[in-house]
């Protein structure tokens, strides 16, 4: 989670999007978003030329300049592109519509790489359609009328091919307007209820063109509280302990809605007491600048102390863990743990960060991770233990689509022996992660690779896992349930991301693989204790607190994110942060300021 070595981390080596094949270096021209870049290749960018460190596929702020751990600047500039890519062929329409006509084509080559194609119509000037795949659907047409198409490709220093064969097609002509509206939903039922929600089933509704979704409709209101193009629906955002009244309707292309559906009453459940709010902080057990602390000297302010971090001893594959006390000996460090779980703090130790790769590739492996981590506890008496993985420590294989069912033996072995861990120590043993967005959230839109492999960690040991601390940093945009992607360092961000985890989401975008939602008191946000702390993220005090008053009482600071349980979750536990010493660097800014926040909470 955080580079042992110096005030910010190179988290984002780990968010590269792993495709079934990357290209070869290269001379790459131009550097561009959406082009998949191998170690060697070289790009341009603002004038200067730069190496590619880490293969991966360039994203809207992943600019060279902005990401060193992707991109080492040249002390020269790359050879100009200048060769266009081949012409497309074999354009054809596999489908038309009165006012759109869908093309396909084989695709072209280019020196470098071909980074999208461009539509023309009618030997139009400009495009009428743009695509990354030999594929687009140009709209806006007359119905009955003939149309001529060429194609022409471009790669990523603005080179154009010729144009492609052309293709003529015409139009259908209009069909009459569909009036008709679909059958009314059948068999409306409840099959299950929490204290702020209700989830529902139904059967399917009929239409002479074809159903597109169905609404939900709360006490007979004239609004859908809830929308879905499944037989399935969970209305969010209710009163506990109430009794509600639920129709439903369905709805074709055309907008025709069907009559409601059979009425069904369901009452809320009670709400469950929540605890105190929590602080989380990371402790250095070495010197980056920022602040040497003794253990026994943390802030009061804190609840839990994660002492980072435990390390392969022998390399990643041996499983081996070992830790030692940079600023105190062995026998003082052990009184220093004493002296904070006497004051009734939690003190775990914290395995992996940017550096600490760990391989449990084999039940060998497995074997010394548990033992060399229950000699760690045995010795030191930590309360618990933090997985604070990355990179290759976590990666799904190919072929592994099931969180629920993993089977890339490096996530197996580390479920089964953090689990052995767990049986060993008790009931009272904590559990807690410290995963980057991609590994979690990330599987909302894509599930392979880094891009959610903490999930069937997640998933496997969600039963004793005490906090999951997601770090909102280091990390660019990322997608929220509601498809809109969300920049690190604002209000938004931070509910967006932690709703994903209270709500649940499909994965990969599988309704079929819904990740299912965390118990409020089990989620706590990680942030940077001071700009210094991260390569990006930082959120002033004043904008956490707006978040955290919209995420756990449901009062809006105006934002574009919009809860899906519009009272909030009181449960929420709190915060987390890298890391104990940055914020003693900015003279306590973050524990004091949260603190006092948090303690306003019940």
């Amino acid at each position: 989670m955080h580079p042992p070595r110096s005030s910010s981390r190179a988290a984002l080596a780990v968010l590269l999007l792993l495709l079934p094949t990357l290209a070869l270096a290269a001379d790459r021209g131009a550097w561009a978003p959406g082009v998949a870049y191998a170690v060697g290749d070289i790009a341009s960018y603002g004038g200067k030329g730069y190496d590619c460190r880490q293969s991966h596929t360039s994203l809207v702020g992943w600019e060279p300049p902005n990401v060193l751990a992707l991109w080492l600047e040249r002390t020269g500039n790359p050879p100009a592109d200048t060769q266009a890519p081949t012409a497309p062929s074999g354009v054809g329409s596999p489908s038309k519509t009165y006012d759109s006509v869908s093309l396909t084509w084989s695709a072209s080559t280019d020196n470098v790489g071909v980074t999208g194609y461009e539509v023309f119509v009618n030997n139009g000037a400009s495009a009428s359609a743009t695509s990354t795949t030999t594929s687009a659907t140009v709209t806006g047409l007359a119905a009955n009328t003939t149309y001529t198409f060429t194609v022409k490709a471009r790669d990523a220093a603005g080179n154009r091919s010729a144009a492609s064969a052309a293709f003529s097609t015409t139009t259908p002509t209009r069909p009459a307007p569909d009036t008709q509206a679909p059958t009314a939903p059948g068999s409306l039922r409840s099959t299950g209820v929490t204290a702020s929600s209700v989830s529902l089933a139904f059967n399917a509704s009929s239409d002479n063109v074809g159903v597109t979704g169905y609404e939900i409709f709360v006490n007979g209101g004239t609004s859908a509280a809830a929308t879905s193009t499944t037989l399935t629906a969970t209305v969010t955002g209710l009163a506990a302990n109430t009794t509600y009244t639920f129709t439903a309707k369905a709805r074709d292309a055309a907008d025709n809605r069907s009559a409601a559906s059979n009425s069904v009453a369901v009452t809320t459940g009670n709400t469950a007491p929540s605890g105190s709010k929590v602080l989380v902080g990371y402790w250095h057990n070495f010197d980056n600048g920022s602040t040497n602390i003794r253990l026994r000297d943390v802030s009061s302010q804190f609840n839990v102390i994660q002492v980072a971090f435990a390390e392969p001893v022998t390399g990643a594959p041996s499983g081996t863990m070992g830790f030692t006390p940079y600023n105190a000996t062995v026998a003082e460090f052990k009184a220093d743990i004493a002296t904070l779980k006497a004051q009734g703090r939690k003190v775990l130790i914290s395995l992996g960060g940017a550096n600490g790769t760990i391989h449990l590739d084999d039940a060998a492996a497995r074997q010394a991770f548990v033992s060399s981590m229950q000699g760690l506890v045995n010795t030191y008496g930590f309360d618990g233990l933090d997985l604070d993985l990355e990179g290759s420590s976590l990666s799904l294989n190919g072929g592994d689509t099931d969180f629920r069912n993993p089977t890339t033996p490096r996530i197996q072995n580390l479920i089964a022996g953090t689990r052995q861990l767990l049986n060993d120590n008790g009931a009272g043993f904590v559990l807690t992660m410290a995963p980057e967005t991609a590994y979690v959230q990330g599987g909302y839109a894509a599930y392979g690779g880094p891009w959610g492999a903490y999930l069937p960690v997640i998933y496997a040991l969600r039963d004793r896992l005490t906090y999951l601390h997601v770090q909102h940093y280091n990390t660019g945009t990322v997608m929220g349930l509601d498809g809109r992607a969300y920049a690190q360092s604002t209000p938004d961000f931070h509910v967006a991301m932690a709703e994903m985890l209270l709500q649940g989401f499909p994965v990969g975008g599988n309704a079929s693989a819904v990740f299912p939602a965390l118990r409020p008191e089990q989620v706590v946000i990680g942030l940077p204790s001071s700009p210094q702390a991260a390569g990006g993220g930082y959120t002033t005090p004043a904008n956490v607190q707006k978040a955290l008053d919209y995420l756990m009482k449901g009062q809006s600071f105006g934002g574009t994110y919009v809860l899906r349980q519009a009272g909030g979750y009181p449960g929420f536990k709190g915060l987390m942060t890298w890391s104990i010493n940055w914020d003693k660097f900015t003279n306590f800014e973050f524990s004091n300021s949260h603190r006092a926040y948090l303690d306003t909470y019940p």
